[in-house]
């Protein structure tokens, strides 16, 4: 079986405060930032809490060779805000651009837990792993939109 953690497409960082983070990469070189898609753009949600989804931000800066995102939790429980308050700033999660929905199916055959799951009609999403315990980190996979 073919591992889908081949082609790292981002890497999100979950921050207090994503004005202030996005000035400190500025400052550093790293931008331009742009918004996220709107996330009521997922009609498919499978989220602890879509209230708490809905309302976390993020933004995005493509560089040469990888993307990073930023992310703002909501105040509402959720995977990021647990994080965040556990264990300060930093990396949340590592996403691979992959077939996402033959990926889901062949990890979950081998024993990894969905955390996440969300889907746009037009065949584009995501699916976050419960890996942290195992790898340290949640690890995702995506399928970009159509250009």
């Amino acid at each position: 079986m073919t591992s889908p953690f081949r082609t790292l497409h981002h890497i999100c960082i979950v921050v207090h405060d994503i004005n202030k983070a996005m000035d400190n990469y500025n400052s550093m070189g790293i931008g331009p930032w742009r918004d996220y898609p709107p996330l009521t753009d997922y009609t498919t949600l499978a989220v602890p809490n879509e209230a708490a989804f809905l309302q976390t931000k993020y933004m995005v800066a493509d560089l040469d060779n990888v993307q990073l995102q930023l992310c703002q939790p909501s105040p509402l429980d959720c995977p990021q805000r647990r994080f965040l308050d556990a264990r300060g700033e930093g990396v949340f999660h590592l996403s691979f651009e992959t077939d996402i929905d033959t990926a889901d199916t062949a990890e979950e055959t081998r024993g990894l837990e969905v955390l996440m799951r969300g889907r746009r009609d037009n065949g584009s999403g995501f699916t976050y792993f419960d890996t942290q315990a195992k790898a340290g980190i949640v690890l995702a996979i995506r399928k970009s939109p159509p250009a």
